[in-house]
């Protein structure tokens, strides 16, 4: 009899994985060899399960994350560790365009005249939390589905949480390695931000539909209802974000720097 180094359960001589934890039975020591074959087997082999997850979220996303609601726990990554890596990558990307590519975050020229030290700081400011932004979009966008789509009573709000954890995982994952690859290329990360943004509403869009199994007329107009109702709540943020604003002086502050902008323009 063998033990499981995972888990400790006895295990028969013959045994390649335990019948408890389902870890793979090792019986060689660490070689280079081995440990490159086993690297390769996590990140190259298509049956691993991040391959496989990141595949099938955009050829089957229904089975991905239908699987995972309805008990399916093994064959994919699960969307807690999915979205794990999504902020790695998230916060890798930032790091890196700080460092080499700075000129890829200047977005001073999408700001208003006067604006632009002000837009900068509110980049800053959503960089240094940008983990936090998409932990707090993912009940929000769940919450809106919840009542876009009243009638269809097939997901409850947890688990509509778990379909936009994937979908939110996916997204990033995907514009982490494009806004590194454009700022190799010289392009400004907030021009791709503003080609992501109807692609990304697109597959939350393609996802919805599959899992709900409408047809595209239905989630056409799932999706207008679901934009206006997102819009109802980016309207009430950003009234939030001025009253806060008022209140600390910052709005104040803005309007002086354009006023004074446009003051030196004019002579």
């Amino acid at each position: 009899m063998i033990h499981c180094k995972n888990c400790q359960v006895e295990l028969p001589e013959n045994s390649d994985f335990c019948n408890k934890c389902g870890g793979k039975v090792i019986r060689n020591r660490l070689t280079i060899r081995n440990l490159f074959e086993h690297l390769s087997e996590t990140f190259f082999n298509y049956d691993n399960k991040l391959l496989r997850t990141f595949i099938d979220l955009f050829k089957c996303p229904e089975i991905v994350i239908e699987g995972y609601i309805n008990g399916l726990r093994k064959r994919y990554v699960n969307p807690i560790s999915y979205f794990g890596l999504a902020i790695t990558l998230t916060g890798l990307y930032i790091v890196i365009l700080n460092k080499f590519f700075p000129e890829a975050l200047d977005f001073s020229a999408f700001a208003m005249k006067g604006q632009e030290e002000f837009q900068q700081k509110n980049v800053s400011f959503i960089q240094e939390y940008m983990s936090i932004f998409m932990m707090l979009y993912i009940p929000v966008y769940a919450l809106i589905a919840r009542i876009t789509f009243v009638g269809i009573n097939k997901f409850n709000y947890t688990e509509l949480v778990i379909v936009f954890l994937y979908w939110q995982s996916q997204s990033s994952i995907i514009s982490s390695v494009i806004i590194i690859i454009g700022a190799i290329f010289g392009i400004n990360q907030g021009i791709l931000g503003l080609v992501f943004l109807p692609l990304m509403t697109l597959y939350a869009a393609y996802i919805l539909k599959r899992i709900y199994s409408l047809t595209l007329g239905q989630i056409v107009l799932r999706s207008i209802l679901f934009l206006g109702v997102l819009t109802a709540v980016m309207i009430a943020i950003v009234i939030l974000v001025i009253i806060i604003m008022l209140i600390t002086g910052d709005f104040q502050q803005m309007v002086e720097a354009q006023r004074a902008a446009m003051e030196a323009s004019k002579a």
